[in-house]
This record gives C-alpha cells, sequence and structure tokens, in this order.
C-alpha cells in the first residue's frame, strides 16, 4: 500500500509538473508584435495611394453620358467578370473604377462616337487578396472589405467582438511581407477590456486574424 501511495503521489507531482509547464508555454508568445494604428507613418509604404480595386459580388453603376438605354446598375460576377447591354465578358475584377471605365469607352467605341462612361461601385466586397478576414472566436467571423486607414478595433466592431470563449491576448494577425507569411500577436483583450490603444495596430488589405479558444 506505501509503495502504492508513493506511486501516486509521484504521478500527481508529474501531472502538476506538465501542466505548469503547459500553462507556461501557452502563456509564452514570442510573436512580434505591430506598431500601434498612432504611428500610420510607419506602414504607409504599404497603404499610400491606396485605391479600392473592384472584386467578384460588386455592385456597379455604369453611367454612359448621353445613353441612359445603356446604363444602370450591375453585379460583378463571380468569375470576375461584367456584361452589360452593349458590351459582353469583360474582365472588372482586380481593377479600379476609372480603368474599367477606360475599357467599358473602348468597347462602345464600335458602337457609340466618342463614348464617355463614369463607373461608381456601390456595394463594396473587393477582391479575396484585398479583404482582411478574421477567423476563430469571433462573434461573427467572416471576411471584411479593406478600408484605408482601418485598424484592428474598426475590424473587431464588424466582427461583433470576441466570444466568451476566446484567449484574446493571444490573437495573431498574419500578413504577407516581401513574399512571405509574417504572424505578430495582437493582445486583444488589454484593448477591449482595458484601453491599452497600443494594441489598436493597423490592418492592411489581405490581413488574417486568428482569435484562438482560450485553454480554460
Amino acid at each position: 500500500m506505501e509503495k502504492f501511495r508513493r506511486t501516486l503521489s509521484g504521478f500527481s507531482r508529474a501531472v502538476v509538473t506538465s501542466s505548469l509547464l503547459l500553462i507556461v508555454a501557452c502563456s509564452s508568445n514570442t510573436s512580434p508584435q505591430l506598431p500601434p494604428a498612432t504611428v500610420h507613418a510607419s506602414l504607409t509604404e504599404n497603404i499610400d495611394n491606396y485605391v479600392y480595386l473592384i472584386g467578384p459580388g460588386d455592385e456597379l453603376s455604369v453611367f454612359v453620358w448621353g445613353n441612359p438605354e445603356i446604363s444602370g446598375s450591375f453585379t460583378v460576377r463571380p468569375d470576375g467578370m461584367i456584361s452589360t447591354s452593349l458590351v459582353d465578358d469583360l474582365e472588372a475584377s482586380g481593377k479600379t473604377s476609372t480603368e474599367l471605365a477606360r475599357e467599358f469607352e473602348a468597347q462602345l467605341s464600335e458602337y457609340i462616337r466618342d463614348p464617355i462612361v463614369s463607373i461608381i461601385v456601390n456595394d463594396f466586397v473587393g477582391p479575396f487578396g484585398e479583404q482582411v478576414r478574421v477567423i476563430g472566436e469571433a462573434s461573427e467571423p467572416k471576411a471584411i472589405s479593406y478600408t484605408e486607414n482601418m485598424t484592428i478595433l474598426d475590424v473587431m466592431v464588424q466582427v461583433g467582438g470576441l466570444t466568451e470563449y476566446a484567449d484574446g491576448n493571444d490573437v495573431s494577425l498574419i500578413r504577407v511581407i516581401d513574399g512571405q507569411y509574417k504572424k505578430f500577436n495582437v493582445k486583444m483583450d488589454d484593448l477591449l477590456k482595458f484601453g491599452t490603444i497600443e494594441e489598436n495596430v493597423d490592418v492592411l488589405p489581405g490581413d488574417i486574424i486568428i482569435i484562438p479558444e482560450a485553454w480554460f
């Protein structure tokens, strides 16, 4: 019996030790932190002169001046193409509204003399590469269209914040830098619960935000 007690005691100590090591490992985060959103200048080389690019699902208003019969609202198809009365299967995805308008004019010049086209994006979706994706323990995980000078707090507002099961201080922001994926740590709990504004980092097109579940 005494031998059994010693064995059980040793097993208990091993379990406690393993648990402590696991806690320490989970609490340690070697991912670098991004600069806060208050210093946009540190990231301006990536977002200077940002121009929205059209993507599948976008709603476009196409105005052909002097020709209301061929103007109207059109949706960019999942394949990135758009079709109107006189223009069939024109590639729209990945272009600015100005670039697309010039291509419309080139196509319409076969039917109309000196056409003038204006295009307005009414419902923004954007190409996948321009979207910010939020996965994991967000109230509403989803992809969000990037907006200039967007911060991670803006993103959290759109996804409804964290769930009660989220490990908010172990949030990862994945970003492509020089063709490679880089991971950065964001302490979201500190930002949302304690107002630690230094954690309100900039978000860029294509970022992925991963919110893990807490261990306990």
